[in-house]
């Protein structure tokens, strides 16, 4: 009797207490920028994913400034986050702050930039790059019509790319330039300016400014414009880059009825609003959910001590060996398709596009 009386009494003390709810794993989510639209949007799409997943988030915004990432890695370790997604600002500058998280058993997801010489780095989650310089570099074959053009009758083009402290422009540009160099070599396709290297090409931190001033310097040096030396198209890797483009070229009098084709990513606003405005012809679309929701496949899958989804073993060494990594498909996107592709899906409202 007394046995039973004690199991009751330890059960009605058991029912009477109060149990504070298990922690939350926190995750530390570093986006290089706000000021670029792009990352901006990531940075809210991991935090809602990953929240909405059951995860503390402490998701942190650059500014570009190296040190400042790395300060505020630094603080995410110090917080007690468990997992880290970084999207790196320089691919090769946080070896020490990553040094530190692997001493303390910290997973780290590289995300959609690859981060560079480090062992830390657990995993890569990003979109097929050489795909998006391969779709860039199909979009001007068939618009410019290079297949059915000789060097009698060449088209011509100038090219840009990327910041050349990401790793992801050896593939934008890459990929597109396997597409077009051998046209370049036939003489179908000139570039008056002789600028075809990828550090000819390149484009400190993407900038907008950058890209327009370069522009700006090869149509004073060439003398492009509607009624001047002849300009069919630039290559551009991105929209932020682009956008300089076209406010260089619509400076020197293009308009939409003799622009030349721009290419470019990420469907940002401004760029889809250009490609209504036929200021630009083409952006490549990585639609940022999908890889968000990869982000907290891996991000589950490590909490649970599981192995993550991998659809890629061979592509991306870091300089410490190849990185497990997951790439999403990339589609491009133009006036045709816009629509279908930004407003259907519900990524953009038909509002932000006015």
């Amino acid at each position: 009797m007394k046995k039973i009386v004690s199991i009751v009494a330890a059960g009605l003390m058991l029912a009477g207490a109060t149990f504070a709810a298990p922690k939350k794993l926190l995750v530390g989510v570093s986006m290089p920028t706000k000021s670029l639209q792009r990352w901006n949007q990531d940075g809210s799409n991991m935090k809602k994913e990953l929240s909405k997943a059951g995860y503390a988030v402490d998701l942190q915004f650059a500014n570009n400034d190296i040190a400042l990432q790395t300060s505020q890695i630094e603080n995410m370790l110090t917080k007690g986050c468990k997992i880290l997604v970084i999207a790196s600002i320089d691919g090769s500058a946080l070896k020490g702050v990553l040094d530190t998280a692997k001493r303390q058993g910290v997973k780290v997801i590289a995300y959609d930039r690859l981060i560079m010489n480090s062992d830390a780095i657990s995993y890569y989650a990003t979109f097929d790059n050489y795909k998006v310089g391969t779709l860039q570099g199909d979009y001007l074959v068939e618009n410019l019509k290079l297949k059915s053009r000789t060097k009698d009758n060449p088209a011509y083009i100038e090219f840009f790319t990327g910041s050349p402290d990401d790793n992801n422009i050896n593939f934008f540009f890459g990929g597109a330039m396997d597409v077009l160099q051998p046209y370049l070599d036939s003489g179908v396709l000139v570039c008056r300016s002789g600028q075809t290297s990828k550090a000819q090409c390149a484009t400190l931190n993407w900038s907008t400014e950058a890209g327009q001033k370069r522009m700006e310097n090869l149509i004073a040096s060439q003398k492009y414009g509607p009624n001047g030396t002849k300009l069919d198209a630039v290559y551009s890797s991105n929209d932020s880059v682009a956008n300089g483009i076209t406010n260089a070229l619509v400076a020197a009098g293009y308009t939409a009825k003799n622009f030349p084709i721009i290419t470019g990513q990420d469907c940002d606003i401004t760029s889809v609003k250009n490609m209504i405005a036929g200021t630009q012809a083409m952006s490549v679309f990585k639609d940022t959910r999908t890889l968000a929701s990869q982000v907290v496949k891996m991000v589950d899958a490590i909490a649970k001590g599981t192995n993550p989804p991998i659809n890629d073993t061979k592509t991306y060494d870091n300089g410490t060996g190849i990185i497990p990594s997951y790439l999403c498909e990339p589609v491009f996107g133009d006036k045709v398709n816009y629509k279908h592709l930004l407003l259907d899906s519900g990524y953009y409202t038909a509002k932000q596009l006015q």
